[in-house]
């Protein structure tokens, strides 16, 4: 098997144009790794970093913090060029894609020739706009580290000089932090067009694997005293629920319902088209990893309000409150687990349109066996996609678990637990199955063995 999956690898820099790809990227992803490294001029991240570190080894390296610094790759506590990573951009296009299903001049425009050039360009100048409201929050929030760091007893993270010129200081780590996110949205899109796979996903998985070092020495810490006794159980247990998440992540991302759809003969104008029979993939996780994205968010901030409420009023009920929706709580994971449930069922409601999937079936001729055209294949396809999401919606609540119990109940470096589930896992792997997946299409068109192997499992009617 190994030796097949390095010979695999040779043959991919047998061929010129995937060659220069490959080395393309990765000349690209490492420039991206030198943005999330060098710091922001007249700040030190020294005592941030140590205080993620400590929160990390007592299972507290979730939250806020612990969540957005991972999509930067470590560069948010090393105050960085690119502390605040490829988010505006995403949640650029996110925006752009929910206003376009309940804004019908903006679903018109996705449809026109054109359009989808516009509709980019929107997205680019949203993300200059979310890049100055999040860069300034950044940058206030380095200048008052203490306030907005749960734990953080460090003081600010300015140097001596920068604090009698508070005004520069806010300018010049605005527009930094701005330019090194449209930097790492240039890069992402450089990569799309001349390397290989998607070049924001990339980006964001290359900062997730960054934290594989410090991950290892975490595991190495939890092991210092040898694998014997409860250790050795305790390390096979670990190892036997990675490849059980990875397995189950690569089994359902992979997964789909093969809807069959039949064509009846038609002409248009003097040319004949022949019938035939397609099938139509509906995805069990439709909805990717952004019901996980959209929970944690949503949930990052009630437990805070709630404690300052507490404390400014003088309130114990907000304070209780405050205490059972902190990260790890059982109150947080039942409410982390019906969130996902429900922005499972909302991403697909908004995005996937069976009324339209229905008229362009009736349009071309096509049609499910034994299901009406029009009203009665949408109602099919909307109970059909019902069914699918829910239980793509439970494994991602499984999966998005895991890593809180590691971390919060059994004292496992975040570090470490976040590579067992979660967000990052779930983007590692989808992103690692989209790259090998146009690696393998190269090989296949110059008759060499792919990575890919197919399976003989059959969708059902």
């Amino acid at each position: 098997m190994f030796t097949k999956l390095a010979s695999t690898f040779a043959n991919c820099f047998k061929i010129p144009e995937l060659k220069s790809r490959i080395i393309y990227t990765l000349i690209i992803l490492a420039v991206c790794r030198v943005i999330s490294i060098i710091p922001i001029p007249g700040i030190s991240g020294a005592e941030l970093q140590r205080h993620a570190d400590a929160m990390s080894k007592t299972g507290g390296g979730g939250g806020l913090f612990g969540m957005y610094s991972m999509f930067t790759g470590g560069a948010l506590e090393k105050c960085a060029l690119g502390a605040i990573g490829i988010m505006p951009y995403i949640s650029a296009t996110i925006i752009i894609q929910l206003l376009s299903a309940v804004i019908p001049r903006l679903s018109k425009l996705m449809r026109e020739e054109g359009g989808r050039a516009k509709i980019i360009q929107y997205g680019r100048v949203l993300t200059v706009i979310l890049c100055i409201g999040q860069g300034a929050l950044t940058a206030l929030s380095w200048s008052r580290a203490e306030g907005f760091f749960q734990g953080y007893s460090g003081g600010d993270l300015l140097l001596p000089h920068m604090r009698e010129h508070m005004w520069w200081y806010f300018i010049q780590t605005v527009v930094i932090l701005t330019t090194g996110t449209m930097l790492l949205m240039w890069f992402g899109e450089q990569i799309s067009e001349r390397g290989i796979g998607n070049g924001v996903s990339l980006v964001i998985t290359i900062g997730i694997l960054a934290r594989m070092p410090a991950a290892a020495q975490g595991l190495k810490d939890m092991f210092k005293d040898g694998l014997t006794g409860p250790a050795l159980f305790q390390a096979i247990a670990l190892v036997l629920l990675l490849l059980i998440v990875i397995a189950g992540v690569i089994a359902v991302t992979q997964a789909q319902r093969k809807v069959p759809v039949q064509y009846a003969q038609r002409a248009v104008g003097r040319k004949v088209y022949q019938g035939g029979t397609s099938y139509m993939p509906l995805k069990v996780n439709y909805a990717g990893v952004m019901p996980v994205i959209f929970a944690g968010a949503l949930l990052m901030f009630p437990a805070q309000i709630f404690s300052k409420l507490g404390l400014w009023m003088d309130v114990k009920f907000f304070t209780k409150v405050a205490s059972a929706l902190q990260d790890g709580s059982p109150l947080y994971m039942i409410t982390y687990a019906v969130l996902i449930l429900f922005f499972s069922y909302f991403w697909v409601a908004t995005q996937f349109n069976e009324l339209q999937i229905a008229d362009d079936l009736k349009k071309y001729g096509g049609y499910i066996p034994g299901v009406r055209p029009g009203q009665a294949t949408s109602d099919f396809l909307h109970r059909a996609m019902s069914r699918i999401t829910l239980a793509g919606a439970v494994f991602l609540t499984i999966i998005a678990i895991i890593p809180i119990v590691l971390s919060r109940r059994m004292g496992i470096n975040y570090q470490v637990a976040q590579f067992f589930g979660g967000t990052g896992m779930l983007i590692i792997v989808g992103v690692m199955l989209d790259t090998m997946r146009q690696m393998e299409s190269h090989l296949l068109m110059r008759h060499y063995d792919g990575f890919l192997k197919k399976g003989r499992i059959k969708g059902r009617f």
